[in-house]
Order: C-alpha cells, then sequence, then structure tokens
C-alpha cells in the first residue's frame, strides 16, 4: 500500500471518530468510523457536483465480453492539472447514470433533503494507489476488474476524500457486450438424493426469454433440455438500509432448474441458457458435474466444510467490509483442488454484504470456478439474516437489511421452506442435518423439532456418518468473545436445548462458524470430556466431536485465557476447510487443510463398525444407559 494512501486513511480515521448523525431517504444514518467498513463510509448524502475542466478521466477498453467473458480488466488514466490531492478519488458505479434523480425526499426532515447519489458505488480507490507522485504530478492510472452486472458501467473522479465527496469528472460508458447473459452457474442438491439444482442469474426476464438447461449423461449423446423458473427479489422487500436506501442494487432474474432422476455417482454435462423471442439460444458455457452416490453406496467421498468466507476484489480496490482478506486465497485453493472433493457445505456468514447488493454479484462470481462443478450448500448466518423486527432469533442489524431474503434467492437449498433455510441433505454414507441459528431453534420450536427429524430418521446401516451443521456455536468454543463478552462458551442456551438430541442421536460432528478460528473438541457431552483420545477413535460412540470452522476468509480472532478440558486443537493462524473423506462406510479421515498450501494442519480418522453406532460405550456411566450382549449375526 502506498504512504500516501495510508496517510489518507489515517485522517478519514480521525475525522470519523466523531459521529454525526444524517438522514437519507428517511432513515437515520448513524455515521461512526469502523475500520473494517471503508467505503460504507461513504458520505453519500453530502456528495455535490462540480465539473472541473482541470480533470480527465478516461477508461479503455470500453466494450467488454466480445468472446463471452464474464469479467475482464480495464485500464482507468486520470489527470488533474491543478488540485491534485490525496483524498482525491476513484469510483465506480453501475448503471452508469448514477444522479439523485429517483431519489425519494426525506418524509421526516421539514427541508427538502435529497442526496445527491441514491445509490453507492460498487467500489472505490484513491488516485495515489498505483500512483504515489499523483499529489505532485497530478498523473494516474489504475487496474480494475469489472465482472459482467448486467448494466453498464462508468467511472467518476472525486475529491473532497469520502466525508465531503465532490464530484469533478465522470468516464465515458462502459458495457459488456451481451450484459445480461446467463452466468454463475452454482450447483446444490435437491430434495432426493438423485437429484441437482442449478441455479444462474442472468438480465433476462421471463417476458423475454425462457430459462433452460441442456444436460446429458457422459454416455448419451443426445442433449436433454429442462425448463427453470425465475424469481427476483425489489427493494420493498428489503427489511432496512442500507439495503433498502444507497446500498440497493437490482439483482436481476436468478433462475433454477431441477434435474431429477440422475444416475448415482455418474457424470453430466450442462448448460445454462435462454431462448429468446425469435426462437435463437443464448448459452452460457458448457459445464459437467458428478452426480450424488446412492445412499449407502460404498465409495470414495469427499465433503469440504468452512464458514466465514466473504469476498475479496482481486483488484484490491476499497470494498464496504474489507475484513475478509483471505476469501481469495480460500476460494482461489478451493478452485484449484477441486477435481479431489465431491460436495461443500459453507456454514453461514457467505459474502458480509450486510446490505450493499453489489457485493452479490461480486461473490458468486468469485465462487463459479466450483460452484459450477459440485454442489454448494449454505447455512445462513448472522450476517444475511439479522434485522430487528424480521422473526431474528437474535436482533442485531447484521444483515444491513437483507433479513434473509437475497440468500433465499441466490441459493436454492432442498427445505420445504428456503425462507427459514433449514434442510436435510445426503451425500453417500453422509447425513446432513443443516440447522438455521438465525431462527428460533430452543425445545419447542418449529425448527427444533425438524432437527429432531432428521437426525432420528438417519439410516445408519447406510449412512453411518451424521454431521450437524448450525452457523453460531451452539456447542463448545474457547474464542475471546464469548469469553470475555458473555461469559460463555457458546451461544447461551446453545447446548441445553441441542445437546441432547446430538447425543441421543450420536452426531458424529457437529460444525460451526462464526467463530473467525479453528477448533476441535475432544469427544464431549454436556462440558464433559469422555475420552481423552486426541486423534484416532473408535469403538461404540461415546461423546459429539465439535469443529469450528470459520476460516474460509474472515481476518481471524483470538482464543480466550481459559483453557477447557474439552478443547483439543486450537489453531487462529490458518484460513482454510475442513476436508471429509469416507474411503468406505467404517473410516471416516477429517482434515483442516490450509487454503495456502493446501497441506494438512490437523487431522483425526475415525473407524466404527454398524454395531459401534447402535450402542455407546458403558464406561461412560451415568451418559450411556446399560447394553446387554446383543448377537449382531
Amino acid at each position: 500500500m502506498a504512504t500516501s494512501r495510508v496517510v489518507s486513511m489515517a485522517l478519514l480515521i480521525c475525522f470519523f471518530l466523531l459521529a454525526a448523525t444524517s438522514s437519507v431517504n428517511g432513515y437515520s444514518l448513524e455515521v461512526e468510523y469502523n475500520p473494517d467498513r471503508p467505503l460504507s463510509r461513504m458520505q453519500l448524502h453530502r456528495q455535490l457536483t462540480a465539473l472541473n475542466s482541470a480533470v480527465n478521466i478516461s477508461v479503455t477498453p470500453q466494450v467488454l465480453g466480445s468472446k463471452g467473458e464474464s469479467s475482464e480488466w480495464v485500464t482507468v488514466t486520470f489527470s488533474k492539472t491543478k488540485g491534485a490531492a490525496i483524498g482525491d478519488f476513484i469510483a465506480v458505479f453501475s448503471p452508469a447514470k448514477f444522479d439523485g434523480s429517483e431519489c425519494m425526499q426525506d418524509p421526516n426532515s421539514s427541508k427538502t433533503h435529497l442526496p445527491s447519489l441514491c445509490s453507492a458505488p460498487v467500489k472505490f480507490e484513491y488516485a495515489n494507489f498505483t500512483s504515489p507522485k499523483y499529489v505532485s504530478s497530478g498523473k494516474g492510472s489504475l487496474k480494475v476488474h469489472l465482472i459482467n452486472m448486467r448494466s453498464d458501467f462508468a467511472f467518476g473522479f472525486f475529491s473532497g476524500d469520502v466525508d465531503k465527496p465532490v464530484l469533478e469528472a465522470i468516464s465515458s460508458v462502459i458495457k459488456f457486450k451481451n450484459p445480461k447473459a446467463p452466468q454463475w452457474p452454482r450447483l446444490a442438491l435437491g430434495k432426493q438424493w438423485n437429484e441437482m439444482t442449478i441455479t444462474w442469474t442472468s438480465g433476462y426476464s421471463e417476458a423475454e426469454a425462457r430459462p433452460v438447461v441442456a444436460w446429458k449423461w457422459e454416455d448419451e449423446a443426445d442433449w436433454k433440455t429442462s425448463l427453470a423458473s425465475t424469481v427476483t427479489y425489489k427493494k420493498a422487500d428489503m427489511c432496512g438500509p442500507p439495503a433498502s436506501t444507497v446500498g440497493w442494487r437490482d439483482p436481476g432474474y436468478i433462475h433454477t432448474a431441477y434435474l431429477k432422476e440422475l444416475g448415482p455417482s455418474a457424470k453430466y454435462f450442462y448448460k445454462v441458457g435462454h431462448k429468446l423471442k425469435d426462437g435463437k439460444y443464448v448459452w452460457g458455457e458448457e459445464n459437467f458435474f458428478k452426480s450424488a452416490p446412492n445412499v449407502g453406496e460404498r465409495s470414495l467421498q469427499r465433503v469440504v466444510v468452512y464458514g466465514d468466507m466473504g469476498k475479496k476484489y482481486r483488484d484490491n480496490w476499497m470494498e464496504y467490509n474489507d475484513n475478509q482478506p483471505a476469501a481469495l486465497v480460500v476460494s482461489d485453493a478451493l478452485a484449484k483442488d477441486v477435481d479431489n472433493y465431491d460436495i461443500i457445505f459453507s456454514n453461514g456468514d457467505i459474502t458480509y454484504a450486510d446490505g450493499y447488493l453489489s457485493e452479490w454479484d461480486q461473490f458468486v462470481d468469485q465462487i463459479t470456478p466450483f460452484t459450477k462443478r459440485v454442489p454448494y450448500m449454505v447455512s445462513i448466518g448472522n450476517h444475511e439474516r439479522d434485522y430487528p423486527g424480521t422473526g431474528s432469533y437474535y436482533t442485531g442489524h447484521d444483515s444491513g437489511g437483507e433479513c434473509g431474503v437475497v440468500t433465499a434467492t441466490v441459493f436454492q437449498m432442498p427445505g420445504e421452506n428456503n425462507d427459514k433455510l433449514w434442510y436435510s441433505a445426503n451425500w453417500g454414507s453422509f447425513k446432513f442435518c443443516v440447522g438455521n441459528s438465525e431462527i428460533d431453534w430452543t425445545k419447542g420450536s418449529e425448527q427444533h423439532a425438524f432437527l429432531e427429524h432428521c437426525l432420528s430418521t438417519t439410516d445408519r446401516s447406510k449412512q453411518p456418518w451424521l454431521i450437524f451443521l448450525m452457523h453460531r456455536v451452539v456447542g463448545y468454543s474457547s474464542a475471546a468473545d464469548y469469553q470475555e463478552v458473555w461469559g460463555t462458551f457458546g451461544e447461551p442456551n446453545g447446548r441445553s436445548n441441542l445437546e441432547d438430541l446430538w447425543q441421543k442421536y450420536k452426531v458424529d460432528i457437529a460444525y460451526y462458524g462464526h467463530v473467525h478460528s479453528y477448533e476441535r473438541s475432544f469427544p464431549v457431552y454436556q462440558s464433559v470430556l469422555v475420552s481423552d483420545e486426541p486423534s484416532h477413535y473408535s469403538g461404540r460412540f461415546n461423546g459429539t466431536i465439535h469443529i469450528v470452522a470459520g476460516t474460509g476468509g474472515r481476518a481471524l480472532e483470538p482464543f480466550g485465557p481459559v483453557n477447557t478440558t474439552w478443547s483439543n486443537v486450537k489453531n487462529d493462524q490458518v484460513n482454510g476447510f475442513v476436508k471429509m473423506t469416507s474411503s468406505d462406510p467404517q473410516n471416516l479421515l477429517v482434515e483442516f487443510v490450509n487454503a495456502v498450501d493446501l497441506s494438512v494442519v490437523d487431522s483425526f480418522t475415525i473407524k466404527r463398525e454398524y454395531q459401534d453406532v447402535l450402542g455407546c460405550d458403558n464406561s461412560i456411566q451415568p451418559i450411556c444407559p446399560k447394553v446387554s450382549t446383543v448377537d449382531y449375526s
């Protein structure tokens, strides 16, 4: 980072330590410095326009995606012959028209108050970022990575820094050749083990074109065609600011097709597209996937789990919530290693968009290299769901007004109600019960009943590995925040409402995110260590192993000072993911993988016969009832 950029940010810190309050579109905005959210500090309601003939800004190329690319690099060149300053910055907007003509008046103000900008830029960067002599020379250039966001782009040159931005020049319009093109396919499991869901994004409404998926088994010559459904969401669907105000951006259209009656562990080719009114088709690239193994199938099966990824721009421009420094490292590692795993579970805090909706496009573009190849299953976190008055179990503002609507639209999971986003999933020898930590999960709740049904209906003779996932830690964590802020080792009431279910139905592993570190417990029940074996488990079940893996990209967090007996392995230095490998129904290998070099940081094994699943270890009375001798032959 250039020294002058650091100085500029330091000046911002001094300014924003002084809180101010403004009103935009009828909402009171508390302006407060937050080092994790650089672009959200931009004071759009204070923006002025003062076009300056001494400022020039140009962008090349102006037409993108001429060969069907969904992203391209462009070069922004700018000059200011008089008055170049350290606070000058460049911001990119989409759509290209970014004035305040469509902003609503503040109904609570006695004065007319129209923000000069009613939509935040996609991202921004200081003029001196890669041109450290900019202030003295008045000249500079920047490389920018643009993705196809279904609309045109324009760059604005601003002075005055982000606290009092003054628009001094606007570039010409930049466009993708086909801004409506289908892109970003993301696979997910269907409700049945032999179904695959394919979801993608485009700019085509159903009135313009019919969304379709062409697909075939690898041994077939002819393509089948399946129609897809189309959904979207509107500004009125957002629950509050910034999603309903400056963070709003039209999401385009989300299309989903369901491929059914697939063969087990078979390779299928597919491509998403649209049939236009004139009968012609617009297709995305051809991809392939491997269908799920049959329930109980004896084969090599590999599952990836992580939480708290977020996104990071490849051009390193400023974004809204710039606290996921390793998001690209982890996502690029998963893209590189995609041939060596079969399915991914992203365990909440998916994008950290926090109401700035252009971030969702940036995120799905980032993960497409692996979501187009393997099912990508999500659970919902506080940064997707929480908002006051929306039925959230927690009352924070963490979703920035999204209140789960965006997540439930962008990703289609196999639950009965995608808005509630709890579901079960099958992958061969694995059964997954995925909870929603942001909606009531206590005893007597609808979700608690679902979780018990999911766990209790697992056929352990076919699916020996029973896995629980939920974003917040409702089990065990040594995180500093839990210890020092709440005086707990997890969410209050978590274990008291769920631990009996894990023990009763013999849940092998419970996964969590939320805490941005890696931690693995010994097998434990009611805070009692039931096995002190560190890494090789065999014989009858006696307690669930709890794994916190909020290591998908968010900045890592320290552990608290208390060392508990149930905590086995701790690591707050590595971003990466957990990988489970089942080579046969009796053996499970679990590894924590460093995304930087794909090295294994921690590992353990479980070896268990079906007879072991039926009972538990009598040596840990009174946790397990006394078990009489049974002939399993």
